[in-house]
């Protein structure tokens, strides 16, 4: 017989951080593919207009959505010291960085379709282009749409400090949105141009 010693102070993972984790493993596989489509796609586009004759680096949008990571640990610590208000207004400023950087892409995209003509259709840079940073989009559109769902809840006082880990799970959603976004920087801005 094994005398296996158990740690009593060991407890089972939250199921919100695992399935959470699991989310994030999953699109991660997710992005991965269209990463290496693009990386794969690179240069192979027939007719232009190309990547340098028509992308320029998003900073100013980037630096918004990369900020945005650190208003919202602000209004993590905030509402883990029951400051309310302290809440709501990082969180608002993380809502109006994240608005600001979709706005940006969507100027970028009118800009490239109207006096670029680069649609998806045009040539595979086009596809590559519009299908990655479309994904990213998407993810920030709907961690917009959470974040936007929680201030309306903590304006009518149903959020509190004992909905903390629901708050950290929409961090950890934002955080991994951000680094993707620094890897798709990477790949379509400097490594693509």
């Amino acid at each position: 017989m094994s005398s296996e010693v158990v740690d009593p102070d060991w407890v089972l993972p939250s199921p919100r951080k695992v399935g959470l984790l699991t989310l994030i493993l999953a699109e991660c596989a997710l992005f991965i593919i269209f990463v290496i489509a693009y990386l794969f796609y690179i240069g192979k586009s027939l007719n232009g207009p190309y990547p340098s004759e028509v992308l320029s680096w998003p900073i100013t949008a980037s630096i918004a959505l990369l900020s945005s990571s650190i208003t919202i640990v602000f209004a993590e610590r905030a509402l883990k010291r029951g400051s309310d208000r302290g809440f709501q207004i990082w969180w608002g400023i993380t809502i109006l960085l994240a608005t600001y950087f979709l706005a940006f892409t969507a100027y970028e995209w009118y800009e490239l379709i109207y006096h670029h003509h680069l649609t998806i259709s045009t040539n595979v840079f086009g596809s590559t282009f519009y299908s990655l940073v479309g994904l990213h989009a998407s993810h920030v559109v709907v961690g917009l749409m959470v974040l936007m769902a929680v201030l309306l809840f903590s304006l009518f006082g149903k959020i509190q400090h004992r909905h903390h880990e629901h708050i950290e799970m929409v961090s950890w959603y934002w955080h991994f949105v951000d680094v993707v976004w620094i890897i798709v920087f990477a790949v379509v801005y400097v490594i693509g141009i």
